[in-house]
């Protein structure tokens, strides 16, 4: 686990204790612990992360040492981090030693400034997406995942998503039974999937609020009915073409986009919350038919509303 001053505390300490949690887990199981876990700083004895609590570091590890998992935490520091010619010239050559690459939340931009992102579907903390791919043009950043994996290198997104992240390592590495068991002591969910949004649509839309905030009540109170662009066009009082101008500067989105993201919000808290069969479901959403909900569901949350349903039905 690579840190660094102002590192986020939980980005370190989330995932680490998922590993070893894992150790104890095989260990009363009678056999060996699998991971030898180390964290490891740019000439460090200690780092003090963002919350002001110290953490005990060790020197950055030879390039010629062995290295299985190299997981880059993020944090209010990761600016300076990037700016340090030592540490990216140690994580360019440590990546290339490592079985797999991993980052969290806003570790996320040393990958990017190591070239380790370059080509890749990479995700971050969701309001650092945007700046993400725009200094990493090479970067196919994605803003919903809770994490992605392309290949050997896992990023995640905001802060305790590291956690989802280091299960899905575990499960890869011990299996599924271990992965569950950990989860179950820490009293988390074994999986988030992938593809589960990471923040809610409308509080995503809050930066719109002075412009549009009244249109986005009337959209909630009207989901289930016709939202066309004229239709909005005229509850905003401006021409379509005006509308949708002003609404993509904004809210950085479409309205048809965020109308779908609405609404396939909407149908997520009732297949969490109720047992309405999938069709009311996509009915009273606004959808007109289960196809066009299940669409949906892929295009945005990357699962079809039943397979959500299995997931985090009550």
């Amino acid at each position: 686990m690579l840190a660094y001053p102002a590192v986020q505390l939980l980005d370190v300490t989330g995932p680490l204790q998922v590993f070893a949690t894992a150790n104890e887990q095989i260990v009363q199981a009678g056999g060996t612990a699998p991971y030898a876990l180390r964290v490891v700083a740019n000439d460090r004895s200690r780092v003090q992360a963002s919350s002001g609590l110290e953490i005990a570091t060790e020197p950055l590890p030879r390039s010629t040492s062995a290295l299985d998992t190299l997981v880059v935490a993020g944090g209010p520091g990761v600016d300076l981090a990037v700016a340090d010619p030592v540490l990216l010239a140690w994580l360019r050559r440590r990546v290339k030693k490592a079985r797999r690459v991993a980052s969290v939340c806003t570790g996320a931009f040393l990958l990017g400034a190591s070239g380790t992102l370059d080509g890749r579907r990479a995700v971050t903390h969701w309001s650092y997406c945007s700046e993400l791919a725009r200094r990493f043009p090479a970067v196919r950043v994605e803003a919903d995942p809770i994490f992605v994996r392309d290949g050997a290198v896992w990023t995640s997104a905001g802060v305790t998503s590291g956690i989802d992240l280091a299960l899905a390592l575990v499960e890869e590495d011990l299996g599924r039974a271990t992965a569950l068991a950990v989860a179950r002591y820490l009293v988390v969910f074994l999986k988030r999937p992938g593809g589960q949004a990471q923040f809610s649509e409308a509080l995503s839309l809050q930066s719109a609020e002075d412009e549009f905030g009244a249109l986005h009540d009337w959209i909630g109170r009207h989901l289930s009915g016709e939202l066309s662009l004229s239709r909005m066009a005229r509850q905003a009082g401006m021409s379509e073409r005006s509308f949708s101008r002003h609404y993509a500067r904004a809210t950085g989105q479409t309205p048809a986009r965020a109308v779908e993201r609405l609404r396939v919000e909407a149908a997520r808290r009732m297949l969490s919350e109720t047992r309405l069969p999938v069709k009311s479901v996509s009915r009273r959403c606004g959808f007109g038919s289960e196809e066009t909900m299940r669409r949906s569901f892929l295009r945005v949350l990357a699962a079809t509303p039943q397979d959500y349903r299995s997931r985090f039905g009550s």
